[in-house]
């Protein structure tokens, strides 16, 4: 992964200093959701991690290079930002979750059809979109 581009730091630069440290602040408050995630189920961890790196590029170029060198997450997250590709155990593990999630849902609440068929739709919608990405 290169230094980043000059003229990205030229527009960090015209950027105001209020606005760059709100982009961090939204950044940093990413990552620590992204680092709960590593240690609660179901809480997705690459995803906020995801979110953060363009709060990172538009405030703290040394955090977006961090984020996307580490030896963990870097590879997941520069394959998103390369050809927005998600690997295949993560497709696995987020069609799974909805499908578990929705089966909690019509136990636990117990919806009316319409809105079951609402629900499982959106979620049809998602699963469609993830399975598309490439790997």
């Amino acid at each position: 992964m290169a230094e980043p581009d000059p003229a990205a730091r030229a527009a960090l630069l015209r950027q105001g200093r209020t606005a760059r440290l709100a982009w961090l602040g939204l950044g940093l408050v990413l990552v620590a959701i992204g680092f709960v995630g590593v240690f609660v189920p179901l809480l997705p961890t690459t995803d906020f991690l995801i979110l953060a790196l363009p709060c990172f590029a538009r405030s703290s170029p040394r955090l977006e290079l961090w984020l996307l060198r580490h030896p963990r997450f870097g590879p997941a997250l520069v394959a998103w930002r390369e050809r927005g590709a998600v690997p295949r155990h993560a497709k696995l593990a987020s069609c799974a979750g909805m499908a578990i999630g929705f089966a909690l849902f019509c136990w636990a609440v117990r919806p009316q059809p319409l809105v079951a068929l609402g629900v499982a739709a959106v979620l049809a919608g998602c699963a469609a979109w993830i399975l598309r990405r490439p790997s």
